[in-house]
Order: C-alpha cells, then sequence, then structure tokens
C-alpha cells in the first residue's frame, strides 16, 4: 500500500471502515501509555482489541487473529 492509501485510511472514522464492510481489518494507532508509548489495535468498528509496547508486534498479533492491520496517526 502507497503513501497515498494509508493517508486515506488514516482519515476514515471507525464508523466508516464498519460501513465498508471491513470486519476483516484492524487498525493500528500509536497511543502513550502509564509505561510509555504503545500500539492499540482496534477492529473496523472501533472496539479496542488490545494493546502491544511496539508497532510489529501490533501487525504480528492482529494478523494471527485473521485480520489485515492498516496503520492510522
Amino acid at each position: 500500500m502507497n503513501t497515498t492509501n494509508n493517508e486515506a485510511l488514516a482519515k476514515f472514522s471507525e464508523q466508516e471502515f464498519a460501513r465498508l464492510g471491513m470486519s476483516g481489518l484492524a487498525y493500528i494507532r500509536p497511543v502513550v501509555l502509564e509505561t510509555g508509548p504503545g500500539f492499540m489495535i482496534h477492529a473496523a468498528d472501533g472496539t479496542a482489541l488490545g494493546v502491544t509496547p511496539d508497532r510489529d508486534t501490533a501487525f504480528v498479533a492482529a494478523r494471527q487473529h485473521g485480520l489485515e492491520p492498516q496503520s492510522v496517526q
């Protein structure tokens, strides 16, 4: 996926992802935790699925659960 597509996906809301029927999509976004930076994994409908200490682990976890991860800012 190129940068332009990633930028477009970053502007989608949780509801917009759900309306697209992208139930197999997870979005990964950076968050600040009490212990420092982390990455939150969300289902397309916005449901928080989990948090990891780094982006790579978040992507692996999403894929292990049958989801296609996408980064958002």
